[in-house]
């Protein structure tokens, strides 16, 4: 079964690290796919841009940055295999932003397509 974890995190916060903190946080993070590619977990997985980047389609218009308006934005997401949601919230546990920000894990419906 599939999960998809939505990142969340302070964008301020990243913004505010060093060159170097950054690269350990994007090594933690590539140990960690390392790690759900060795256990045959891995599906996707990709960091997003500031959500000032963004653009909100509603009720037909384009707006600008993310619909909500608040202090923690979707900052990336990976997508697992996991045979139950409690197998699938150990992974979440072990993931670097769970020390730094918020993980929704969501069951990925299939729908046989």
């Amino acid at each position: 079964m599939k999960f998809a974890f939505l990142l969340y995190e302070a964008e301020d916060a990243w913004a505010g690290l060093s060159e170097a903190e950054r690269r350990e946080v994007i090594g933690e993070h590539m140990a960690y796919v390392e790690a759900l590619a060795r256990a045959g977990a891995m599906v996707a997985g990709e960091p997003l841009s500031p959500s000032h980047t963004a653009r909100t389609l509603k009720a037909g218009r384009v707006e600008d940055g993310p619909y909500a308006d608040t202090k923690e934005q979707l900052g990336g997401f990976y997508v697992i295999e996991a045979d139950t949601m409690d197998a699938a919230l150990d992974w979440a546990r072990r993931c670097p932003a769970a020390q730094y920000g918020t993980i929704e894990v969501r069951p990925v419906p299939d729908y046989g397509g």
